[in-house]
C-alpha cells in the first residue's frame, strides 16, 4: 500500500480523463495537488497528470503555460479537463528527474572521490535555465518559485521549468485579455482542443552557433524588453491583471508578525508534484511576499515587498547558480530571519548605499541586524571557482532588483563562450528520477528538519526590543 496515499482519487473515476489516459502510478503530491504518471492511450506516450485542488493555482498555471507553449525549456501542457465543481487536471509531459536530482549526484560523486562536475556541463545546465527564464521574462511571466526542484529534466538531459502555480503575468501582452479565464472541458472549441493536446513540440536541443537555444516565440530586443519592464514598472507599481482570481491577504507579510510562515512545504521534497507555498493577493490584486521557497527568496520579499517584478527570478537564478557550482545551497535558512542573516554575512547589510530606497520596504524598520564589519562575500563561499563564475553569480545576487543582470544578459555572457565550452545536451549526465538514490544513504544537504521552524527566535541569543511610534523594533545579532 502506498505509504503516502494521494488526497483524493477522483481523477480515477473521471470519465473523460480515463476514457483517453491509463493512470498508471501516483508519483508525488502536495498542499495542493497531487501528480500521477498516466500513458496516453492513443498513441502510448507517457504523462504526467497533475491533479490540482486550489483553483487559483491551476488557474494560474494553465495560463502562463499556454503562453509559453512552445518554449523548448518550459515544461509542455498537452491538455487540461476542467469541470465545474471538480478539481482541473493538467496534462504534462512527464520528465523522470530535476536539477536538485542532478546537484544531488554530483555531491555523492565528489564526495566519494570522483571531482566535480566539468565546467562544461555546468554551462550547459546553466544556459537551458536561462533559456528557460529567458521565455518567461519575454512574456513578462514572474515565476516566483524558481528552485532546481522545479526545474525538471528529461532522460535526454533537456531541461524544462516547471510548477507555475505561483506564476503572475505582469503585463497584458496582447495574447492573455484581462479577463481571461480557462474554457471548461465542455466548452473549449475543437480547434483549442487540437492545439493543447498535438504531441509535437519544438526541438530542445536546437542550438545557436553561441551555444544556447533558440528562443524565437516571444523574441523582442534586449532594449524593448527592457523598455517593456520599465514601462510596467512606472505604470503599473501595484497592478497585475488577473484580480478576480485575488484572495485577501491585507498588509501583512512573512515578517510583518516576526514569525516564519507556516504554510511553507519542504522545499525539496521528494516528489514530482510542484508544490509550494500558495501566493495569496490581496484585494486589490497586489503581489505577496510570501511566495517562493526561503533558500531562493529575494531579500525584497523577505523585508515584506509588495512592489517587484521579474528581479525576484534572477535573484533565484543567483542562488541555484551557486548551488550548481559548489553543490551546496548558498543561504539555507531555518527561518524567514535566519535567511536574512545568512545573506548579511555573506554580502554585508542592506543599505541605502547599496539599495536606494530599501529603507522604504514594509518591514525594514521593524526588524534590525547588528552591522556585519567583516561580511565573507562571495569569492569565500565559491572557493576554488574562477573569477568568470563569481562574476556571474555576483550580478544576479545583487540587494538592488535594478541592477541584477537579465537573464536575456547573461545568454551573452562571455563566460559561455569561453573554454571549457558547454558540452552538448547529449553528453550531461542524468540521474534515472527524482529519488534515485540509495535508501540507506547518509543524509545530505536538503535533509534538513528546520525549514518550518516553529518561531523564529529559537536559535538566536537575547533580543533588543526597542519601542517605536508604531510598535517596536526587534535586533538581532
Amino acid at each position: 500500500m502506498d505509504p503516502n496515499p494521494p488526497k483524493s482519487w477522483s481523477i480515477h473515476t473521471r470519465q473523460e480523463i480515463i476514457a483517453k489516459y491509463q493512470i498508471l502510478e501516483h508519483v508525488g503530491s502536495g498542499a495542493y495537488s497531487d501528480v500521477y504518471r498516466g500513458r496516453r492511450l492513443s498513441d502510448g506516450l507517457t504523462v504526467a497528470l497533475k491533479e490540482v485542488h486550489d483553483y487559483q493555482s491551476a488557474f494560474r498555471e494553465i495560463e502562463a503555460l499556454q503562453i509559453l507553449r512552445g518554449s523548448p525549456n518550459v515544461v509542455l501542457l498537452h491538455e487540461y479537463f476542467w469541470r465545474e465543481d471538480e478539481d482541473a487536471v493538467l496534462v504534462l509531459e512527464f520528465l523522470p528527474s530535476d536539477l536538485e536530482a542532478v546537484i544531488r549526484d554530483a555531491k555523492r560523486e565528489r564526495d566519494g572521490g570522483g571531482g566535480s562536475p566539468p565546467a562544461g556541463e555546468i554551462k550547459r545546465w546553466m544556459l537551458q535555465v536561462l533559456d528557460g527564464v529567458d521565455a518567461c521574462h519575454r512574456n513578462l511571466i514572474v515565476h516566483r518559485d524558481l528552485k532546481p526542484g522545479n526545474l525538471l529534466v528529461s532522460e535526454e538531459g533537456v531541461l524544462k521549468i516547471a510548477d507555475f502555480g505561483q506564476a503572475r503575468i505582469l503585463l497584458d501582452d496582447g495574447n492573455v485579455a484581462p479577463d481571461y479565464e480557462p474554457e471548461s472541458f465542455e466548452d473549449r472549441s475543437s480547434e483549442q482542443a487540437d492545439i493543447l493536446q498535438r504531441p509535437d513540440t519544438v526541438e530542445a536541443d536546437t542550438e545557436c552557433p553561441d551555444g544556447h537555444n533558440s528562443q524565437e516565440q516571444g523574441a523582442i530586443t534586449r532594449e524593448a524588453y527592457l523598455r517593456e519592464v520599465d514601462e510596467f514598472k512606472a505604470k503599473n507599481p501595484r497592478r497585475e491583471i488577473d484580480k478576480e482570481t485575488s484572495l485577501f491577504d491585507g498588509d501583512t507579510s512573512c515578517l510583518a508578525t516576526c514569525t516564519t510562515s507556516d504554510i511553507e512545504e519542504d522545499p525539496f521534497k521528494g516528489s514530482y508534484a510542484y508544490e509550494a507555498e500558495e501566493a495569496r493577493e490581496d484585494a486589490q490584486g497586489s503581489l505577496t511576499s510570501c511566495v517562493g521557497t526561503r533558500w531562493f527568496r529575494a531579500p525584497e520579499l523577505l523585508y515584506g515587498s509588495t512592489d517587484y517584478g521579474l528581479e525576484v527570478d534572477l535573484w533565484s537564478l543567483g542562488c541555484i547558480f551557486a548551488e550548481l557550482l559548489t553543490l551546496e545551497p548558498l543561504f539555507p535558512g531555518i527561518s524567514d530571519i535566519d535567511q536574512l542573516s545568512r545573506i548579511f554575512n555573506v554580502l554585508g547589510n542592506l543599505s541605502e548605499e547599496v539599495w536606494p530606497g530599501c529603507t522604504e520596504l514594509p518591514d525594514y524598520k521593524t526588524i534590525s541586524f547588528c552591522k556585519i564589519e567583516n561580511p565573507v562575500g562571495l569569492e569565500s563561499c565559491l572557493r576554488n571557482h574562477s573569477s568568470d563564475e563569481v562574476s556571474l553569480v555576483r550580478r544576479l545576487l545583487c540587494y538592488d532588483p535594478a541592477v541584477r543582470a537579465t537573464a536575456m544578459e547573461l545568454l551573452q555572457d562571455k563566460y559561455f563562450i569561453e573554454e571549457p565550452l558547454p558540452v552538448p545536451i547529449s553528453e550531461l549526465r542524468v540521474p534515472r528520477s527524482k529519488n534515485s538514490h540509495d535508501e540507506d544513504s547518509p543524509g545530505g544537504w536538503h535533509d534538513y528538519n528546520d525549514m518550518d521552524s516553529d518561531s523564529d527566535f529559537e536559535d538566536f541569543g537575547p533580543l533588543k526590543y526597542t519601542p517605536t511610534s508604531t510598535g517596536f523594533s526587534i535586533q538581532f545579532p
